[in-house]
């Protein structure tokens, strides 16, 4: 029993110092969508859905949960936050080709198609970010719109 106890001490005296270590947040500003904003020019009921359901992991701005404070927690938040940016990153619009722009949209309308957008994980936690099947069928109809507008912009051989 005493050697549990001292165990014991030892993860906590851990859990403890580990709260004065935690990763970089992902705190950028909403200045860092406007690009993406304008250019894919979204109507007001999907910047809506798109600041509810995907800034937080697909965007430079989070707002993060108070359990972000927690470790080990935060640093779990933020590989989710660095993975969902990989992938697709509003904030890094400018800097893609057409090509490349056309392909995440395309991926976007899969995604949410097949609820797989926002994560289950997200959901749990962001209820108001679950998407409805309307909410859904608006954001495929707006991104169906983009893809179409990339089609008519020639792309470089």
């Amino acid at each position: 029993m005493k050697t549990t106890k001292k165990i014991l001490f030892v993860v906590l005296i851990l859990f403890v110092v580990a709260q004065f270590f935690g990763p970089q947040k992902n705190n950028g500003d909403l200045a860092s969508v406007e690009p993406f904003l304008i250019e894919t020019n979204p109507p007001e009921n999907i910047k809506a859905i798109l600041k509810e359901s995907c800034y937080d992991c697909h965007a430079n701005v989070t707002k993060y949960p108070w359990y972000d404070n927690i470790t080990p927690v935060n640093y779990w938040l933020a590989e989710h936050v660095k993975d969902g940016k990989k992938h697709f990153n509003m904030s890094n619009w400018e800097g893609l080709s057409v090509k490349k722009k056309d392909h995440k949209i395309e991926e976007l309308i899969e995604m949410v198609e097949k609820k797989e957008m926002p994560l289950p994980s997200y959901t749990w936690t962001h209820q108001e970010a679950k998407l409805s099947d309307a909410e859904i069928l608006d954001m495929v109809n707006w991104a169906k719109q983009v893809r179409f507008k990339y089609s008519l912009i020639p792309k470089p051989e």
